[in-house]
Protein backbone atom coordinates (compact mmCIF):
# COMPACT_ATOMS: atom_id res chain seq x y z
CA UNK A 1 0.00 0.00 0.00
CA UNK A 2 1.35 3.14 -0.80
CA UNK A 3 -0.07 6.68 0.48
CA UNK A 4 1.15 9.87 -1.50
CA UNK A 5 0.68 13.42 -0.01
CA UNK A 6 1.17 16.43 -1.61
CA UNK A 7 1.20 19.81 0.59
CA UNK A 8 1.06 23.08 -1.96
CA UNK A 9 1.44 26.51 -0.56
CA UNK A 10 -0.30 29.20 -2.89
CA UNK A 11 -1.07 32.43 -3.32
CA UNK A 12 -5.04 34.18 -4.27
CA UNK A 13 -3.43 37.58 -5.71
CA UNK A 14 -7.01 38.82 -7.28
CA UNK A 15 -8.79 37.98 -3.48
CA UNK A 16 -9.63 40.74 -1.45
CA UNK A 17 -11.63 39.12 0.99
CA UNK A 18 -12.03 35.29 2.65
CA UNK A 19 -15.08 35.29 0.81
CA UNK A 20 -13.60 35.55 -2.35
CA UNK A 21 -10.93 33.61 -1.25
CA UNK A 22 -12.95 30.95 -0.35
CA UNK A 23 -15.03 30.17 -3.47
CA UNK A 24 -11.98 29.78 -5.08
CA UNK A 25 -10.40 27.21 -2.62
CA UNK A 26 -13.94 25.45 -2.73
CA UNK A 27 -14.27 25.26 -6.20
CA UNK A 28 -10.53 23.51 -6.63
CA UNK A 29 -11.23 21.20 -4.08
CA UNK A 30 -14.22 19.90 -5.12
CA UNK A 31 -13.40 20.02 -8.27
CA UNK A 32 -10.04 17.81 -7.52
CA UNK A 33 -11.87 14.94 -5.00
CA UNK A 34 -14.82 14.72 -7.28
CA UNK A 35 -15.30 10.84 -8.57
CA UNK A 36 -11.48 10.28 -7.72
CA UNK A 37 -9.53 8.03 -5.57
CA UNK A 38 -8.61 11.87 -3.55
CA UNK A 39 -8.97 13.46 -0.40
CA UNK A 40 -8.45 17.30 -0.15
CA UNK A 41 -8.33 19.96 2.10
CA UNK A 42 -7.19 23.59 3.30
CA UNK A 43 -4.89 22.74 6.02
CA UNK A 44 -3.24 26.15 6.82
CA UNK A 45 -3.80 29.61 6.60
CA UNK A 46 -7.41 29.64 6.73
CA UNK A 47 -7.55 33.17 7.86
CA UNK A 48 -5.35 34.30 5.30
CA UNK A 49 -7.25 35.85 2.62
CA UNK A 50 -4.47 35.91 -0.21
CA UNK A 51 -2.78 32.78 1.35
CA UNK A 52 -3.38 29.19 1.16
CA UNK A 53 -2.14 25.81 2.08
CA UNK A 54 -3.98 22.99 0.57
CA UNK A 55 -3.48 18.81 0.91
CA UNK A 56 -4.46 16.41 -1.03
CA UNK A 57 -3.83 12.43 -0.19
CA UNK A 58 -4.05 9.26 -2.43
CA UNK A 59 -3.88 5.71 -1.29
CA UNK A 60 -3.30 3.27 -3.53
CA UNK A 61 -1.65 -0.08 -4.19
CA UNK A 62 1.32 1.33 -6.31
CA UNK A 63 2.74 4.24 -6.69
CA UNK A 64 1.77 5.21 -10.09
CA UNK A 65 -1.26 5.58 -10.19
CA UNK A 66 -0.95 7.30 -6.73
CA UNK A 67 1.18 9.50 -8.30
CA UNK A 68 -1.52 10.31 -11.73
CA UNK A 69 -3.89 11.62 -8.94
CA UNK A 70 -1.97 14.04 -7.14
CA UNK A 71 -0.51 15.28 -10.40
CA UNK A 72 -4.45 15.42 -11.76
CA UNK A 73 -5.35 17.70 -8.65
CA UNK A 74 -2.40 19.85 -9.40
CA UNK A 75 -3.07 20.45 -12.86
CA UNK A 76 -7.03 21.75 -11.19
CA UNK A 77 -4.69 24.26 -9.67
CA UNK A 78 -2.27 25.38 -12.17
CA UNK A 79 -5.39 25.97 -15.21
CA UNK A 80 -6.88 28.25 -12.74
CA UNK A 81 -5.64 32.30 -13.13
CA UNK A 82 -6.80 33.64 -10.10
CA UNK A 83 -4.67 30.87 -7.85
CA UNK A 84 -0.59 30.60 -7.99
CA UNK A 85 1.22 27.41 -6.95
CA UNK A 86 4.85 28.95 -4.87
CA UNK A 87 5.81 25.51 -3.09
CA UNK A 88 4.87 21.71 -3.59
CA UNK A 89 5.78 19.05 -1.55
CA UNK A 90 5.62 15.41 -1.68
CA UNK A 91 5.73 12.75 1.11
CA UNK A 92 5.10 9.13 0.56
CA UNK A 93 4.14 6.72 3.02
Amino acid sequence: MIIGVVRCECMLFCAHSLKEKRSVIKSILRKAADGHNLSASEVGYQDTWQRAELAFVCVGSSKVPVERELARALVIIDFRTEIERVHTEYEWL
